[in-house]
């Protein structure tokens, strides 16, 4: 489940640190489920709904979804919803809630992830080879837009083991954790570091980084 909180936390990530309005389906950032409805636009409130406690789940194992769009796949569906191991707690739906609000909190701590035009956007951010399947390195340059920094570095990391990127900095360049994360409750990503001697960032597994650098 804690992989599971995770990787839905890195895929809201993608979205909201990326440029342009950041659109999210609400209650995305609790877990929320549909009971593998394949298609619910006609499904009713009882698959529909959002639900805002947490001790009654996120809708997962509300039922087998409605025959038209999901028949076939009952067989599948029918002993997934029924293991109570895979419907989230409050411990799961809290930390992905307390993630989401510190991606939203970093999002607004810098103009670097909303530049506002494309021609800003090509001209300050970058994507440095990653060489690992499952990781992407963005680089945002800052110089002259935000007045804490002279850059964004955001490694998201979709693998179930570390990640370590190389870096090109230029002399004197100091490197560090977010404000946001630092201090975040979250113990995983606050392992994120950056080391001077091998010049690179680590990233745990099933984690998103943000490193400031000035």
């Amino acid at each position: 489940m804690a992989d599971r909180v995770r990787m839905q936390s890195l895929s809201l990530a993608i979205v909201l640190l990326g440029q342009g309005t950041a659109f999210v389906l609400a209650g995305s950032e609790r877990l929320r489920s549909k009971s593998l409805d394949r298609n619910s636009y006609n499904s009713g409130d009882w698959f529909n709904r959002l639900l805002w406690d947490c001790k009654d789940g996120n809708g997962f194992g509300a039922g087998l979804p409605p025959a038209p769009d999901n028949q076939a796949y009952w067989i599948y569906d029918r002993p997934l919803l029924a293991d109570p191991a895979l419907r989230p707690d409050c411990t799961a739906i809290n930390a992905a809630r307390k993630q989401f609000g510190e991606f939203l909190r970093i999002r607004r701590s810098s103009p670097a992830f909303s530049l506002g035009s494309a021609a800003e956007i090509q001209r300050r951010v970058s994507f440095p080879v990653a060489d690992t399947p499952g990781v992407i390195s963005m680089r945002i340059d800052t110089t002259g837009v935000d007045p804490h920094w002279t850059a964004v570095i955001v490694i998201f990391n979709a693998n179930s083991h570390a990640h370590v990127q190389p870096i090109d900095l230029p002399a004197g360049a100091k490197i560090a954790l977010h404000p946001v994360q630092a201090a975040s409750l979250d113990p995983v990503v606050k392992q994120s570091a950056f080391d001077a001697n091998s010049g690179t960032l680590t990233v745990p597994a099933r984690t998103v980084a943000v490193f400031s650098q000035s």
